[in-house]
């Protein structure tokens, strides 16, 4: 698969002076709330109505979808608004329904896309589509799996791709749901400039009160649009509540949110210190949270000296770590200096961490 200016046509066609805007709710829960979602959301930046019909769960148990009667809902919310619809699809039976029911974007969730399989079942599904065909990254963080999806796909003659950002599964607990690794994306739109890229500031957050911080970094970041999931009462929804908003909160985001507008060469200026700002902050973000569970450790090992009647200090211990920190250091093109301030300091809080656990 190759970068062409092509990929970008369908996005072109919607003459759009904003970032496209997919919204709607997680789920489809009943007719009425489809309705009632897709007419307060006609008359405002969106111009996708998304609903899922099947819902992928973690695990069993949940609330997985209404299935195919849903799909009429769409089609009754297209008539009445104007809207474009969209789903997810995770079978070729999926394909078939949602191609019998006109449904205009069809979208391959994470869950999906980390099989190579399934995607390649859907794509032969699609072939020739004339549809809107958006891949979401997988859950893992594995840029070769979310490319070699679009390659299965852009394979199978469907013209119409994009891809949407939604973040990455992570065993740390960070104050994402799911972890953006921006530079993960921003190295995808380096390879195809011209492929429609869409953030998802919904999963990756996982709370309402975060999707407008991450849907200002993903438009300084030149994305191209945003899928962010409405509803017209969040916290009762059937799925994923925390991260859905209101439409009135949805049309306020549009509000606030800035689009960067300036000459070609600042423009590109801009947009790299956006990418590389961007990776500066994701590894700033490790880095504390690394130190943290670093110093729970820490606590750990204060617990067990008190328990023993140790001695906080161990010279021979700290002595060995770093010299080992030192030599790694020069490996990575880190100055000695640097490399000593950095472990005494953290050095330091682990002593005044065992202190208080030996103390208290």
């Amino acid at each position: 698969m190759e970068n062409k200016k092509e990929l970008r046509t369908w996005l072109e066609d919607f003459k759009l002076d904003h970032p496209l805007v997919i919204a709607g709710p997680c789920s489809a829960e009943t007719e009425d709330q489809v309705l009632k979602i897709a007419h307060e959301l006609k008359d405002s930046d969106v111009s996708i109505f998304r609903a899922g019909i099947w819902k992928p769960r973690t695990r069993p148990g949940g609330f997985e979808g209404v299935g195919a009667i849903g799909l009429k809902w769409l089609q009754k919310a297209k008539a009445e608004t104007g809207l474009l619809l969209a789903t997810e699809v995770a079978t070729a039976a999926h394909v078939k329904l949602a191609l019998e029911h006109d449904i205009d974007v069809l979208w391959i969730g994470a869950r999906t896309t980390v099989n190579p399989f399934a995607v390649q079942e859907v794509a032969d599904a699609l072939e020739g589509t004339d549809k809107i065909v958006l891949l979401k990254n997988p859950v893992n963080p594995d840029l070769a799996l979310w490319i070699g999806g679009l390659e299965r796909l852009y394979n199978a003659n469907i013209k119409k791709l994009g891809v949407i950002h939604r973040g990455f599964s992570t065993y740390d607990k960070t104050k994402y749901r799911n972890n953006p690794e921006w530079q993960i994306a921003i190295e995808l739109q380096n390879r195809f400039p011209d492929l429609p890229l869409i953030c998802d500031p919904s999963h990756i957050t996982g709370k309402r009160d975060m999707i407008q911080e991450v849907s200002q970094q993903a438009l300084d970041l030149n994305y191209d649009g945003l899928i962010i999931e409405t509803h017209v009462d969040p916290d009762n929804a059937w799925s994923d509540a925390a991260q859905q908003v209101t439409p009135d909160t949805l049309k306020q985001i549009f509000t606030d949110l800035r689009v960067r507008k300036v000459t070609d060469d600042e423009s590109e200026f801009n947009q790299k210190m956006a990418q590389l700002r961007a990776q500066i902050d994701e590894f700033d973000g490790k880095l504390l949270e690394i130190l943290g569970n670093r110093m729970k450790v820490a606590d750990k090992i204060g617990s067990l000296k008190k328990e023993k009647n140790v001695a906080i200090l161990q010279n021979k211990r700290w002595n060995e770590i770093l010299g080992k920190m030192i030599l790694e250091g020069e490996e990575k093109g880190l100055s000695n200096e640097f490399v000593m301030q950095m472990f005494k300091a953290i050095h330091q809080e682990s002593i005044s961490h065992q202190e208080k656990v030996v103390n208290n």
